[in-house]
């Protein structure tokens, strides 16, 4: 097996400090003086135009690094992603990443990657388990911030009275669960703001059509003066459904969404989204640091957070070209 003298510092690390893994060079050498850094990645999928540039970030940066990636695309399915982990333990890879599709169900597998001496990292998602030390550090977003952003923003917009749609993330992921609290923090302090229809987009363009179709045909449907999406993918898809029902989004229903990728603020700039906030899935550089200061024996942080921001339509066509996603 791969780095047998590093995993064995590594377990020895997890079951006496704080979670912040440390290992050796392959074999016991110093590092650098090996044969290279192997990363088992397991992502979501590419249910969106974030996810594609997620996943090109990451290929490129291990590229670029000299790095050798394995890469599993689970389809939208936690068995798959727990079917490749296992696959990476059994490699013997030196570090093993992934974006997890929701955050519960992941203690066990994790368990035999610590049970190897494979450090973890997570990449844009974090899980919910009971011991911190199952994985190394959590890399990506804050999404409760993202979704009070998204709340502030609509709550000055609409001068705090509005009637909301919302169409949320997969259901269990942390997006989804983190987005929809931060967003309702802010609601909770605007009695004039409810959201009267929630459901599950999961993400895709296709499905945020097809369900705010179903929410326009409810006796809510005439109703509707804003419309809240957990991702810019399920916003256009609305548009689209808007559009085709006569309605005029931007205008009369009132849409922000978060991502920030350049089909927003296409839409934007055409007058029929508001306002994207921003969730940068450009982390391959932060990932790979991260990957190499765990394999070079250094600490890293628990927690590290994507800078990020909120762009209004106002100022699309500005920042529109300057755009990589």
């Amino acid at each position: 097996m791969r780095s047998t003298a590093r995993r064995r510092t590594f377990l020895g690390l997890v079951l006496t400090a704080t979670g912040l893994i440390a290992g050796c060079g392959k074999g016991g050498g110093a590092p650098g003086q090996d044969d290279g850094i192997v990363v088992g990645f397991s992502q979501i999928g590419a249910e969106s135009a974030w996810r594609t540039a997620n996943t090109a970030s990451i290929k490129a940066e291990a590229a670029r690094r000299g790095i050798e990636l394995r890469f599993a695309d689970a389809q939208q399915k936690q068995e798959n992603q727990i079917q490749a982990i296992r696959s990476f333990i059994a490699q013997g890879v030196d570090v093993i990443a992934f974006s997890p599709v929701v955050e519960t169900g992941w203690e066990p597998v994790l368990r035999e990657a610590q049970a190897a001496g494979i450090p973890v990292v997570l990449s844009d998602r974090a899980v919910d388990v009971t011991d911190e030390s199952l994985y190394v550090t959590f890399i990506g977003s804050d999404f409760v911030e993202e979704g009070r952003r998204a709340g502030r923003w609509l709550a000055e917009a609409t001068g705090g009275q509005a009637l909301i749609a919302e169409l949320s993330g997969t259901p269990g992921s942390a997006p989804a669960i983190d987005r929809k609290q931060g967003f309702e923090e802010i609601l909770s302090a605007h009695p004039g703001m409810k959201i009267v229809k929630s459901q599950s987009g999961d993400f895709t363009r296709a499905k945020g059509k097809e369900v705010m179709e179903s929410f326009l045909k409810s006796p809510e449907g005439a109703t509707l003066t804003a419309l809240f999406a957990h991702n810019d993918d399920m916003a256009l898809g609305a548009i689209q459904a808007l559009e085709e029902a006569g309605i005029q989004p931007g205008k009369d229903v009132r849409i922000v969404s978060i991502d920030a990728v350049r089909g927003a603020f296409e839409a934007m700039v055409q007058g029929k989204l508001n306002c994207t906030v921003e969730c940068n899935p450009l982390i391959g550089p932060q990932l790979f640091d991260a990957v190499e200061a765990i394999v070079a024996g250094q600490s890293v942080p628990k927690r590290v957070v994507t800078e990020e921001g909120v762009f209004e339509a106002a100022t699309a066509a500005e920042v529109l070209p300057t755009r990589q996603y």
